[in-house]
């Protein structure tokens, strides 16, 4: 876990006032919109730190965990954690500690043993911290090629920025993950089946009708390459609708006869 006060340059004593200064400070210069998309992580980590010191109960907490010696003794928090593995909101605690710590196989090994897809982080977590755990999460199961989980993660993040923003600025970047995921990797690691139900959460997520249109054109492949060609000409038609310049269809439109 990042030293939250060091991130923010200020004292343990520091007031709120101190800490909306420092991070306003800070925020200044390595935002990347000022500096660059290169500061997205060094932002993403000084916004984190700001939103629990700048919370009172969040601050005390961190405090508790990470700031208090008792004689020589310094609590391990990760020792703690791991000491209730049949405490689901310990586990989660400690799939996000280890994720911060950079120790993914740790945090990745707990969240498949507590169930993966299937543990509902979003009980466990604060949702700040369930959102920066998701989509840590989804970068790291993307890089050891396990497209379909990093889908799962990422749409439900994605889902769930469009109910309430947090990531704001940060998100375009999150959806262009996405999107690339889907474009380059996905189809090739996953059933036909299983990809047209990536491909309908996706649209139900809302996206641009450009985007729209190209993966209404790959359902209709899909469907067409399963033979199911009378449902592959109704979905292609739609996303005629959406983008009548939609590019690569001469193959798709011989095969349909559209």
């Amino acid at each position: 876990m990042d030293n939250y006060y060091s991130l923010l340059g200020v004292q343990h004593t520091a007031s709120p006032r101190d800490i909306k200064k420092a991070f306003r400070e800070k925020a200044k210069k390595v935002h990347p919109d000022i500096a660059g998309p290169k500061t997205r992580e060094e932002m993403r980590r000084l916004i984190n730190a700001y939103e629990v010191l700048i919370d009172e109960s969040r601050r005390s907490e961190y405090d508790r965990v990470y700031g208090r010696f008792v004689g020589t003794y310094r609590f391990d928090y990760r020792t703690f954690l791991r000491e209730q593995p049949e405490d689901p909101a310990s586990q989660a605690k400690l799939i996000f500690f280890e994720l911060l710590h950079r120790e993914y196989e740790a945090a990745l090994a707990v969240w498949e043993e507590q169930g993966g897809l299937d543990f509902p982080l979003e009980r466990h977590l604060e949702r700040e911290d369930w959102m920066d755990c998701t989509l840590i999460l989804a970068e790291e199961l993307e890089k050891r090629q396990r497209y379909y989980e990093a889908f799962v993660l990422l749409s439900a993040l994605v889902r769930e920025e469009r109910r309430r923003p947090y990531f704001r600025h940060f998100m375009s970047e999150v959806e262009t993950f996405l999107k690339e995921l889907v474009r380059h990797r996905l189809r090739p690691a996953v059933d036909a089946g299983t990809y047209l139900e990536c491909m309908e959460a996706l649209l139900d997520l809302t996206f641009p009708p450009k985007d729209e249109a190209r993966w209404m054109r790959s359902i209709a492949e899909t469907l067409a390459d399963m033979g199911d060609l009378p449902s592959a000409r109704r979905v292609f038609r739609e996303a005629l609708k959406k983008d009548p310049c939609l590019s690569s269809v001469v193959r798709l439109r011989r095969k349909l006869n559209v």
